[in-house]
């Protein structure tokens, strides 16, 4: 692993290099938001966004996957026989991806590969990415991030990790996934002491500017039951319009839903994205709903977050402070407010 230099005027030449091998992925403006997108020729990469108004999820877990196909038709000799639809895990790259959103697939890996069950598409398509990673100089004003066992040059789920310098980049490679990938992009001059010692002041400086900042001392410690019963949800809850912006922002959230489509004889078993905000996702075949109240709903949201995962897997929070349901929810509920009052929440034995 080492530090390697590319000048600004060379990286179309580097990502040109890659488009050989890999599909490459990066920040695009669009409509007024950046998001990851294919490159294109002669398409110039903007470096300066804050982050993607959509995390990078969907390279791992898309939005809308076919599963399995089957056919109706009594005809065929496959009838009724479920068989796992074609799949294709084409190497890519994601250039640009902020390191929130690259620990945040690490903290969703738990999930979906672990000693009870492993899902095979998950796995394949993280082995597929390579991650280059650009540390925040400016992080936004909602970014509580250091708070979360993250940071704004955090290098957790990276192959690579970028450090804007101005008329360069530092390269920092990671894995051998990313040396490898910067030895295809025709990328090895090595930065000097210099430049390593600037990349290093610069992550010091990008810490201190995250201004805001959640408690999560006490969450581990909490009783469940205290938490789950606590008189604060009806608050948080009231202004929720079960909108579900934030689940399907939040690059932490992976819940999804399984149907059968089916058109004439042929049909899909599909994997969608759902999410807990909705009063769909829990009714029941019989017609009982566990959740069918607003505020049963947005109690499951943050306690699964902050509660449930703390106790499961024993590392954080599943949270990154990217800020993004802070900035786009349309209520302004605010999870850092929420932070504070579960973890300083008082204990049943102690009222």
């Amino acid at each position: 692993m080492g530090d390697k230099i590319i000048k600004k005027g060379q990286l179309p030449n580097v990502l040109k290099a890659l488009k050989k091998t890999f599909e490459v992925f990066v920040p695009v403006r669009e409509d007024g938001f950046y998001r990851l997108k294919p490159l294109k020729d002669g398409e110039k990469v903007d470096l300066r966004f804050t982050n993607t108004r959509l995390s990078p999820k969907s390279f791992v877990l898309p939005q809308s996957e076919r599963m399995f196909e089957f056919t109706l038709d009594e005809k065929s000799k496959d009838a009724h026989i479920v068989k796992e639809a074609p799949k294709g895990y084409p190497p890519k790259v994601v250039f640009g991806i902020r390191p929130c959103d690259a620990k945040a697939l690490r903290l969703v890996h738990v999930n979906f590969d672990n000693p009870e069950f492993r899902d095979p598409w998950w796995i394949k398509r993280l082995e597929s990415v390579t991650l280059l990673g650009l540390g925040c100089n400016e992080p936004c004003s909602t970014c509580f991030c250091t708070s979360v066992n993250c940071g704004p040059f955090n290098k957790e789920g990276l192959d690579v990790l970028l450090y804007d310098l101005g008329e360069c980049l530092l390269a920092r490679t990671l894995t051998e996934k990313g040396e490898k990938l910067l030895q295809v992009g025709g990328v090895d001059k090595d930065a000097d002491s210099g430049l390593k010692k600037k990349a290093d002041e610069l992550k010091t400086r990008a810490e201190k500017k995250i201004g805001s900042h959640v408690p999560t001392d006490k969450l581990g410690k909490k009783n469940v039951n205290d938490l789950f019963d606590a008189p604060f949800w009806d608050d948080v809850a009231f202004a929720c319009i079960n909108c579900g912006a934030c689940t399907f922002l939040c690059p932490t959230c992976w819940c999804f839903d399984i149907q059968d489509e089916v058109t004439k004889r042929q049909g899909d078993r599909i994997r969608n994205w759902d999410s807990c905000m909705f009063p769909l996702f829990t009714l029941h075949a019989s017609g009982h709903n566990p959740r069918a109240q607003k505020v049963q709903r947005v109690r499951q949201r943050f306690m699964h977050k902050l509660k449930y995962y703390v106790d499961k897997y024993k590392n954080g929070v599943a949270c990154v402070g990217c800020g993004r349901c802070v900035n786009h929810c349309p209520v302004n509920i605010d999870i850092r407010e929420v932070f504070r009052l579960m973890n300083d929440s008082e204990d049943s034995k102690q009222q």
